[in-house]
Protein backbone atom coordinates (compact mmCIF):
# COMPACT_ATOMS: atom_id res chain seq x y z
CA UNK A 1 0.00 0.00 0.00
CA UNK A 2 1.43 3.41 -0.76
CA UNK A 3 2.44 5.34 2.14
CA UNK A 4 2.03 9.24 1.12
CA UNK A 5 3.94 12.05 1.79
CA UNK A 6 2.41 15.56 3.10
CA UNK A 7 3.71 18.45 1.83
CA UNK A 8 2.45 21.95 3.10
CA UNK A 9 2.61 24.94 0.74
CA UNK A 10 1.44 28.20 2.60
CA UNK A 11 -0.44 30.47 -0.17
CA UNK A 12 -1.94 32.95 2.15
CA UNK A 13 -2.18 34.48 5.70
CA UNK A 14 -5.00 36.22 7.67
CA UNK A 15 -4.31 38.54 10.69
CA UNK A 16 -7.01 38.96 13.35
CA UNK A 17 -7.91 37.89 17.16
CA UNK A 18 -6.63 34.75 18.36
CA UNK A 19 -10.39 34.12 19.27
CA UNK A 20 -11.31 33.77 15.51
CA UNK A 21 -9.58 30.59 15.84
CA UNK A 22 -10.42 29.21 19.31
CA UNK A 23 -14.53 29.35 20.58
CA UNK A 24 -14.75 31.87 23.85
CA UNK A 25 -10.85 31.80 24.48
CA UNK A 26 -7.91 34.13 23.53
CA UNK A 27 -9.69 37.22 23.05
CA UNK A 28 -7.51 40.23 22.71
CA UNK A 29 -4.34 39.07 20.86
CA UNK A 30 -3.15 39.82 17.71
CA UNK A 31 -2.77 35.89 15.73
CA UNK A 32 -1.76 35.45 12.11
CA UNK A 33 -2.56 32.12 10.56
CA UNK A 34 -1.18 30.62 7.06
CA UNK A 35 -3.28 29.50 4.43
CA UNK A 36 -2.54 26.14 2.95
CA UNK A 37 -2.71 23.79 0.09
CA UNK A 38 -1.46 20.47 0.81
CA UNK A 39 0.36 18.39 -1.62
CA UNK A 40 0.28 15.33 -1.32
CA UNK A 41 2.98 13.48 -2.58
CA UNK A 42 2.81 9.46 -3.57
CA UNK A 43 0.91 6.98 -5.57
CA UNK A 44 0.28 8.13 -9.04
CA UNK A 45 -1.81 11.25 -9.21
CA UNK A 46 -1.25 14.60 -8.32
CA UNK A 47 -3.34 15.67 -5.28
CA UNK A 48 -4.00 18.66 -3.29
CA UNK A 49 -6.31 19.58 -0.79
CA UNK A 50 -7.34 23.14 -1.27
CA UNK A 51 -5.87 25.72 -3.44
CA UNK A 52 -5.09 28.66 -1.31
CA UNK A 53 -5.80 32.45 -2.12
CA UNK A 54 -5.28 33.90 -5.93
CA UNK A 55 -3.37 37.06 -4.65
CA UNK A 56 -1.66 36.18 -1.36
CA UNK A 57 -0.23 39.32 1.01
CA UNK A 58 3.24 38.68 0.55
CA UNK A 59 5.47 40.74 3.84
CA UNK A 60 8.36 40.18 5.95
CA UNK A 61 5.99 40.66 8.70
CA UNK A 62 3.59 37.73 7.91
CA UNK A 63 6.23 35.44 6.94
CA UNK A 64 7.77 36.43 10.27
CA UNK A 65 4.86 35.71 11.89
CA UNK A 66 4.09 32.46 10.47
CA UNK A 67 7.86 31.09 10.61
CA UNK A 68 7.96 30.25 6.90
CA UNK A 69 7.81 31.79 3.60
CA UNK A 70 4.64 33.12 1.89
CA UNK A 71 4.05 31.83 -2.22
CA UNK A 72 1.82 32.18 -5.48
CA UNK A 73 -0.48 28.90 -6.24
CA UNK A 74 2.53 28.83 -9.10
CA UNK A 75 5.28 29.50 -7.12
CA UNK A 76 4.22 26.93 -4.67
CA UNK A 77 3.27 24.38 -6.98
CA UNK A 78 6.99 24.78 -8.47
CA UNK A 79 8.87 23.61 -5.23
CA UNK A 80 7.83 20.81 -6.61
CA UNK A 81 8.17 20.65 -10.12
CA UNK A 82 4.84 21.03 -10.34
CA UNK A 83 2.00 22.96 -12.41
CA UNK A 84 -1.54 24.15 -12.19
CA UNK A 85 -2.55 21.64 -15.40
CA UNK A 86 -0.43 18.98 -13.50
CA UNK A 87 -2.59 18.45 -10.87
CA UNK A 88 -5.77 15.52 -10.98
CA UNK A 89 -7.29 15.64 -7.85
CA UNK A 90 -8.01 18.58 -5.61
CA UNK A 91 -9.92 17.61 -2.14
CA UNK A 92 -11.60 20.52 -0.67
CA UNK A 93 -11.74 20.46 3.32
CA UNK A 94 -14.55 23.27 2.77
CA UNK A 95 -15.44 26.47 0.23
CA UNK A 96 -14.86 29.64 2.21
CA UNK A 97 -12.74 31.61 -0.59
CA UNK A 98 -9.32 31.05 1.22
CA UNK A 99 -9.53 27.59 0.04
CA UNK A 100 -10.86 27.27 -3.21
CA UNK A 101 -9.04 30.78 -4.92
CA UNK A 102 -7.09 29.19 -7.55
CA UNK A 103 -9.48 25.79 -8.46
CA UNK A 104 -10.04 27.59 -11.94
CA UNK A 105 -6.21 27.02 -12.71
CA UNK A 106 -6.30 23.45 -12.10
CA UNK A 107 -8.33 22.34 -15.34
CA UNK A 108 -7.63 18.95 -15.64
CA UNK A 109 -8.29 18.02 -11.77
CA UNK A 110 -11.27 16.61 -10.48
CA UNK A 111 -12.47 18.50 -7.28
CA UNK A 112 -14.27 16.97 -4.55
CA UNK A 113 -16.19 18.63 -2.65
CA UNK A 114 -19.27 17.86 0.19
CA UNK A 115 -23.19 18.66 -1.32
CA UNK A 116 -23.81 20.76 1.26
CA UNK A 117 -20.82 23.16 0.35
CA UNK A 118 -21.85 23.32 -3.04
CA UNK A 119 -25.11 24.21 -1.56
CA UNK A 120 -24.01 26.90 0.66
CA UNK A 121 -21.30 28.68 -1.58
CA UNK A 122 -24.25 29.12 -4.24
CA UNK A 123 -26.79 30.00 -1.62
CA UNK A 124 -24.68 31.51 1.59
CA UNK A 125 -26.51 32.38 4.96
CA UNK A 126 -26.11 36.25 5.55
CA UNK A 127 -23.65 35.27 8.51
CA UNK A 128 -21.15 34.06 6.02
CA UNK A 129 -19.34 36.08 4.17
CA UNK A 130 -16.72 33.34 3.42
CA UNK A 131 -18.55 31.63 0.75
CA UNK A 132 -18.13 33.72 -3.01
CA UNK A 133 -19.65 31.55 -5.73
CA UNK A 134 -17.09 33.42 -8.17
CA UNK A 135 -14.11 30.98 -7.36
CA UNK A 136 -16.44 27.83 -7.89
CA UNK A 137 -18.41 28.95 -10.93
CA UNK A 138 -15.82 28.13 -14.03
CA UNK A 139 -15.28 24.17 -12.65
CA UNK A 140 -18.50 23.87 -12.11
CA UNK A 141 -19.34 24.87 -15.26
CA UNK A 142 -16.11 22.87 -16.54
CA UNK A 143 -17.95 19.56 -15.23
CA UNK A 144 -15.10 19.47 -12.90
CA UNK A 145 -16.55 18.54 -9.39
CA UNK A 146 -17.04 15.48 -8.01
CA UNK A 147 -19.74 15.98 -5.54
CA UNK A 148 -20.17 13.80 -1.62
CA UNK A 149 -22.47 12.83 0.39
CA UNK A 150 -20.52 11.88 3.36
CA UNK A 151 -17.09 9.42 3.90
CA UNK A 152 -15.65 8.14 1.02
CA UNK A 153 -12.01 7.02 -0.60
CA UNK A 154 -10.90 8.95 -3.07
CA UNK A 155 -7.46 6.90 -3.62
CA UNK A 156 -6.29 4.23 -1.87
CA UNK A 157 -4.74 5.55 0.71
CA UNK A 158 -5.95 8.49 1.13
CA UNK A 159 -10.17 9.18 1.96
CA UNK A 160 -12.61 11.61 3.25
CA UNK A 161 -14.28 11.73 6.62
CA UNK A 162 -17.45 14.21 6.87
CA UNK A 163 -16.66 16.48 9.88
CA UNK A 164 -19.28 19.28 10.18
CA UNK A 165 -17.90 21.82 12.80
CA UNK A 166 -16.66 25.10 10.69
CA UNK A 167 -19.31 24.15 8.11
CA UNK A 168 -21.98 21.76 7.50
CA UNK A 169 -20.11 20.05 4.72
CA UNK A 170 -16.73 20.17 6.05
CA UNK A 171 -14.38 17.03 4.64
CA UNK A 172 -11.35 15.62 6.63
CA UNK A 173 -8.47 14.44 4.62
CA UNK A 174 -7.30 10.74 6.22
CA UNK A 175 -4.02 10.20 4.44
CA UNK A 176 -1.46 6.94 5.10
CA UNK A 177 1.34 8.18 5.68
CA UNK A 178 4.82 5.71 7.23
CA UNK A 179 3.86 6.64 10.23
CA UNK A 180 0.58 6.47 10.68
CA UNK A 181 -2.70 8.25 9.47
CA UNK A 182 -2.59 11.95 9.74
CA UNK A 183 -5.69 14.07 9.45
CA UNK A 184 -5.65 17.45 7.44
CA UNK A 185 -8.90 18.71 9.13
CA UNK A 186 -11.76 19.88 7.69
CA UNK A 187 -12.52 22.95 10.08
CA UNK A 188 -10.58 25.64 10.43
CA UNK A 189 -8.31 25.47 13.56
CA UNK A 190 -4.80 25.38 14.66
CA UNK A 191 -2.95 23.08 17.73
CA UNK A 192 -4.11 24.75 20.61
CA UNK A 193 -7.78 23.77 19.58
CA UNK A 194 -7.02 19.99 19.30
CA UNK A 195 -4.08 20.31 22.24
CA UNK A 196 -5.55 22.53 24.48
CA UNK A 197 -3.27 24.21 27.39
CA UNK A 198 -3.93 22.75 30.82
CA UNK A 199 -6.34 25.78 31.58
CA UNK A 200 -8.89 24.78 28.99
CA UNK A 201 -8.47 20.90 29.82
CA UNK A 202 -9.02 21.68 34.21
CA UNK A 203 -12.44 22.84 32.82
CA UNK A 204 -12.70 19.04 31.46
CA UNK A 205 -12.43 20.29 27.89
CA UNK A 206 -10.60 18.12 25.56
CA UNK A 207 -11.25 20.56 22.85
CA UNK A 208 -11.79 23.91 21.70
CA UNK A 209 -14.36 24.00 19.35
CA UNK A 210 -13.36 26.70 15.77
CA UNK A 211 -13.77 30.02 16.90
CA UNK A 212 -16.62 30.13 14.02
CA UNK A 213 -18.48 27.26 14.15
CA UNK A 214 -22.33 25.85 12.65
CA UNK A 215 -22.85 24.02 16.22
CA UNK A 216 -20.42 24.42 18.85
CA UNK A 217 -21.68 21.10 21.05
CA UNK A 218 -21.49 19.53 17.25
CA UNK A 219 -17.89 21.29 16.63
CA UNK A 220 -16.75 19.77 19.64
CA UNK A 221 -17.72 16.03 19.05
CA UNK A 222 -16.57 16.15 15.87
CA UNK A 223 -13.08 17.31 16.87
CA UNK A 224 -12.74 14.53 19.54
CA UNK A 225 -13.51 12.34 16.04
CA UNK A 226 -11.02 13.44 14.37
CA UNK A 227 -8.58 12.76 17.24
CA UNK A 228 -9.41 9.64 17.74
CA UNK A 229 -9.10 8.46 13.99
CA UNK A 230 -5.53 10.58 13.52
CA UNK A 231 -1.67 9.43 14.27
CA UNK A 232 -0.28 13.21 12.68
CA UNK A 233 -3.29 15.90 13.48
CA UNK A 234 -2.65 18.68 10.63
CA UNK A 235 -5.04 21.68 11.77
CA UNK A 236 -5.99 23.45 8.95
CA UNK A 237 -4.26 26.70 10.00
CA UNK A 238 -1.20 25.56 12.34
CA UNK A 239 1.50 27.95 11.73
CA UNK A 240 4.53 25.69 12.74
CA UNK A 241 3.79 23.80 9.91
CA UNK A 242 4.93 27.01 7.15
CA UNK A 243 8.34 25.05 8.07
CA UNK A 244 7.39 21.81 8.11
CA UNK A 245 8.10 20.95 4.54
CA UNK A 246 7.43 16.86 4.51
CA UNK A 247 5.02 15.44 6.88
CA UNK A 248 6.03 12.69 8.37
CA UNK A 249 9.35 14.72 8.82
Amino acid sequence: MTKYIIHPIVMGTKVFDHSMMTYQHAYGKQYTIPIYSWYIEGGDKKILVDTGEMRPIVSADREAAIGGPIHTFEEGLALYGLKPEDIDIVIHTHLHNDHCENDYKCVNARIYVHEAELKHIHDPHPLDYRYLEDYITDVEENGQLEVLTGDAEIVPGVRVMHTPAHTEGGLTVLVDTAKGVAAITGFCVIMENLLPPKEITAREMEVIPCGTVVNSYQAYDTMLKVKAAADILLPLHEPRFASTPNIPE
